[in-house]
């Protein structure tokens, strides 16, 4: 064989390798679409989007001004605090889901958010806000001696 088509044929077989790589490491093009839809669901709300809990339409996103302006039906928001064992506890419950159809619980952080806090007139950790489409309050529930999801629709839904 002479050595032109030798290099042919490894030219040939690198570029093909190279392409199944490609394919194997980015997925179909529809694999890539989904891909994008979450990315993008994760960049709106980066760090937003809080978990993939089990839901219908319900969501639990992390609070920002453009994320709570965003979100429709209704729209609970919840003070948490890193630090705290129940907010800890709560926040797995809500992930584990599922959240109702038309529910969004928007994580709000606790110790960064004074202005909220205020407004609401949230006082402790594991608090609960169910706000209207104008942003009033409408219910406020905490949740710190049951912190579970069932708690928060048994006593904000």
């Amino acid at each position: 064989m002479n050595k032109k088509v030798i290099i042919i044929i490894l030219a040939v077989v690198v570029l093909v390798g190279a392409g199944v790589a490609y394919l194997l490491i980015s997925g179909s093009p529809k694999e890539q679409t989904n891909t994008t839809e979450l990315t993008t669901e994760s960049t709106k709300s980066t760090p937003s989007q809080v978990a993939e809990a089990p839901q219908a339409s319900g969501k639990y996103i992390n609070y920002s001004a453009e994320e709570l302006s965003n979100a429709t039906g209704k729209r609970i928001l919840y003070f948490h605090a890193p630090w705290c064992p129940q907010c800890q506890e709560l926040d797995a419950s809500i992930k584990k889901g599922p959240i109702p159809d038309g529910v969004t619980i928007i994580k709000t952080d606790f110790d960064s958010n004074q202005e909220l806090r205020k407004k609401y007139g949230v006082t402790q950790q594991t608090t609960l806000v169910l706000i209207d489409e104008n942003g009033n309050l409408v219910k406020k529930y905490n949740a710190y001696d049951s912190p579970t999801l069932s708690s928060i629709t048994d006593n904000l839904l």
